[in-house]
């Protein structure tokens, strides 16, 4: 009978024991497991503030050119006729909302020995309407450099006016599609008005032109 009580005491005792190590065990590791989502949690924040921000169409340079009809006006449309030309254009994106459009053109346009010769360096801001997917409408407005020079009639002689460059302005509209992260092409609409150009000796030269191109772009 003693021993049956005495192994009882020891049975006990050896369940306590056991018991007791177990919750201790589950006890620390719980701790352990708090310590190390708390860290984890902590840490999450710092991360992501240190990841960079996504730019987007931001801080873009873009080299394209434009080919399509331009139509003389005005007196100039008395001494040439319209054509098809190409501009070299640069486009930076600047914000969301506006980018930089600069816009380089030189052709000629003849008609029975008389002819017109624009020349110009516009810049503009290209405010984009809204984004539809890839596709954004935009209107652009801004002046620019000008140099038109025309050869004409006056009293029954064909004479060449004189080279000087001018302040203009310009405006239009169009819309891009972007293909990818590397080409965009559209359609800019774009109307041209250089001051007028004194002349010593003979009428001012004057005058406008509207230009329609397909556009493309190049990225980097």
């Amino acid at each position: 009978m003693k021993f049956n009580c005495l192994r009882n005491i020891l049975v006990g005792a050896t369940l306590f024991v056991v018991s007791t190590s177990f919750s201790f065990s589950q006890t620390k590791i719980e701790k352990l497991t708090s310590k190390e989502n708390e860290k984890k949690a902590a840490a999450l924040p710092a991360a992501r503030s240190e990841s960079p921000r996504p730019q987007g169409a931001l801080n873009v340079h873009s080299l394209g050119i434009g080919l399509g009809q331009t139509s003389i006006l005005g007196d100039f449309d008395d001494n040439g006729e319209d054509k098809i030309t190409f501009d070299i254009l640069y486009n930076y994106s600047a914000s969301h909302s506006f980018d930089l459009l600069v816009d380089l053109h030189s052709h000629k346009h003849s008609h029975e020995g008389r002819y017109v010769r624009l020349t110009g360096l516009a810049t503009g801001i290209k405010a984009k309407l809204y984004n539809f997917d890839n596709f954004a409408p935009f209107a652009v407005v801004g002046l620019g450099f000008y140099s038109p020079k025309v050869k004409r009639i006056i009293n029954n002689a064909l004479v060449e006016s004189q080279s000087k460059v001018v302040f203009g302005y310009h405006f239009g509209a169009g819309g891009d599609l972007k293909l990818n992260d590397k080409f965009t092409i559209g359609l800019l609409a774009q109307y041209h008005n250089p001051f007028d150009i004194k002349q010593e000796l003979a009428p001012d030269v004057e005058g406008s032109y509207f230009k329609l191109l397909i556009t493309g772009f190049f990225h980097f």
